[in-house]
């Protein structure tokens, strides 16, 4: 998933701030074998001091929230191209991928190999996340299970901890669970990850909105497990956008990806979307893009001009 061109930008930065800054004599600046930049330098140059706007652990993800719970067609397929135009390098989710809601087991595998086609036509992994509309009976849980295995799990990459969690254990059951399994593993995982520089924290409901099932929920656990680091929460499940500052950090609840909404707008937080997350040295920046804000470069084409015909004597 690591970029190549990531090992050359670490060697190039800083040559580059001396590039950029004009300090350099006349001549050529560097070479492609010491940074992705070459350039002529003067004693003068148009542009600016700024190096590169790439550091060698930076990257990019998406998120990508609510589908279900009253689908629109077509929003969801809109999103996989326009995550194709914006090339993260993963997306992740946060849960209601399909309607669910069913103890058929032919239903639930016409919904989920619907979800799949959508999925697989994006041109970077996808990192599966649970919700209601997933897992809302056992019977559902033994069909994620046997396509997808876990329904919580962790990775690790460029030095940054992802967290995907299941509020969902076990379902049918309490509207807001984790499971003391999984609240021990996930004190064993972040066990094994004190060196990371940041820990992104994902599940499909947004538990700090119910203060009543913070602890019987598990969430306080949880929340305490990871207090000692710097991290992130997103959610879904609400289909309206909401940022909150709790203990300091953020918690983010994120719109819909064409799951049901009367689409207000953002002073509402009732938009379609997918969040656009840069780790840009130590700490995220994160920017929220509406859908209908996305479009590939042949949005508009014009006809090439055409020469006048000659006036006729």
């Amino acid at each position: 998933m690591q970029r190549v061109t990531l090992g050359l930008a670490a060697l190039g930065l800083a040559v580059l701030l001396g590039i950029l800054s004009g300090r350099n004599a006349p001549g050529t600046a560097t070479t492609p074998e010491q940074s992705p930049l070459t350039v002529q330098t003067e004693d003068k140059n148009p542009w600016t001091s700024q190096p590169l706007n790439r550091g060698p652990r930076d990257f990019q993800f998406a998120i990508v929230t609510d589908r279900t719970g009253g689908h629109r067609p077509g929003i969801f397929t809109d999103a996989v191209r326009k995550l194709n135009l914006m090339q993260p390098e993963f997306v992740m989710s946060v849960g209601d991928l399909i309607e669910g809601y069913s103890e058929d087991p032919a239903q639930i595998a016409i919904e989920w190999a619907e979800f799949q086609s959508k999925v697989q036509q994006l041109q970077m992994p996808f990192f599966y996340v649970p919700g209601n509309h997933d897992l809302t009976n056992p019977k559902m849980l033994e069909t994620w299970k046997r396509k997808f295995g876990r329904t919580y799990f962790d990775f690790r990459y460029n030095d940054v901890l992802f967290l995907a969690l299941n509020s969902e254990d076990p379902p049918g059951g309490e509207p807001y669970r984790f499971s003391p399994e999984q609240q021990q593993w996930v004190r064993e995982t972040l066990n094994r990850n004190k060196d990371v520089r940041w820990t992104f924290v994902f599940l499909h409901k947004p538990v700090w909105m119910i203060p009543d099932s913070l602890g019987p929920s598990g969430w306080l656990a949880i929340e305490d497990a990871v207090a000692d680091r710097k991290y992130t929460v997103f959610a879904g499940h609400i289909h309206r956008y909401a940022r909150f500052v709790r203990k300091g950090r953020d918690y983010i609840m994120l719109a819909t990806t064409g799951g049901g909404s009367q689409l207000r707008g953002k002073q509402a937080g009732e938009i379609d979307q997918f969040v656009w997350v840069t780790m840009r040295g130590d700490e995220p920046v994160i920017a929220n893009l509406m859908l209908d804000g996305i479009e590939d470069k042949g949005f508009r084409t014009e006809p090439e001009p055409q020469p006048k015909p000659a006036d006729k004597k």
